[in-house]
């Protein structure tokens, strides 16, 4: 099987540093396997993106040396590919609709329970979900709404969920990992895989979808989306999608160890660019 790996950006700012290692790190790997790396633009969250962005991506890109073939692949022409999974969902009885906030969960977490201390549990995708909103059907579903996957049915329905793992082939946690179903269940709760509309994935959802229809045998991404690897393997068994494998790397960060973002402008590559920095030299930064 022929290596094929991405590099998937939001078009909703520059490209910083840890950009350049993450893009760098996946051309080097598909080059070094004579594989294929491809790009694709993540551009779902249509309130944020700009085409100005999108093409400082592929100046940036380019600048630092990596080719890739076309066209690009953007996720929002691939609306009807991510409503058809939720309705595949919803058949299993897996979905539902929720209508709750950020405060609402916030609130919810922090009522009083009898007996118990108050607390706050932290999955991948921050508190998790109390299930305030689990009973209900897709059938009261309202536009503007969350859609949530029951882990607990989704877990019960798969059976022997320690039977699924995933490679890691990063430096953190090398090898094998199996999925533990009290960790998906009452660790990681049930994710949103949908926001406002129901071909609007979130990006559990979407990239899965999107990783299996590209041919990607290998995700190379940051570490930080490590704890979320094992809700993408769960939703590849649910969706009869392949495995692939993970290979997680290091975080670029600031000079005071935090992790960079694209507000953090100063880093940006093009600002680098505008400075007169060579590509090696903006390679050298980041200890390529």
């Amino acid at each position: 099987m022929r290596y094929v790996t991405r590099f998937a950006p939001s078009p909703t700012g520059p490209l910083h540093l840890g950009h350049a290692f993450s893009a760098l790190t996946a051309f080097r790997r598909a080059q070094e396997r004579n594989g294929k790396f491809l790009l694709r633009i993540e551009d779902g969250d249509t309130s944020r993106c700009r085409p100005e962005w999108e093409a400082l991506i592929y100046a940036d890109l380019r600048w630092l040396g990596i080719t890739w073939p076309e066209p690009v692949l953007h996720i929002t022409a691939r609306e009807e590919i991510y409503a058809s999974a939720l309705q595949r969902l919803d058949e299993m009885g897996l979905i539902y609709p929720c209508s709750c906030t950020r405060r609402d969960i916030q609130n919810a977490m922090s009522a009083p329970q009898e007996g118990a201390p108050l607390h706050q549990d932290f999955g991948p995708d921050g508190v998790i979900y109390p299930g305030t909103c689990r009973a209900r059907s897709m059938e009261s579903f309202n536009p503007g709404e969350a859609i949530r996957l029951n882990m607990a049915k989704a877990v019960d329905l798969l059976g022997d969920v320690s039977r699924l793992s995933w490679q890691e082939t990063g430096p953190y946690e090398t090898g094998r990992h199996h999925l533990d179903a009290a960790q998906l269940i009452h660790g990681v709760g049930d994710i949103v895989l949908a926001r406002k509309e129901i071909g609007t994935a979130a990006y559990h959802l979407s990239v899965v979808l999107d990783d299996a229809a590209q041919g990607v045998t290998e995700a190379v991404r940051g570490a930080d989306l490590m704890e979320a690897t094992q809700i993408h393997r769960l939703l590849q068994a649910l969706l009869d999608l392949p495995e692939i494998a993970y290979h997680h790397h290091r975080l670029i960060r600031d000079e005071n160890g935090k992790r960079l973002a694209k507000r953090a402008d100063a880093k940006a590559i093009a600002k680098f660019r505008e400075e007169g920095l060579s590509p090696d030299e903006v390679k050298a930064l980041i200890g390529l």
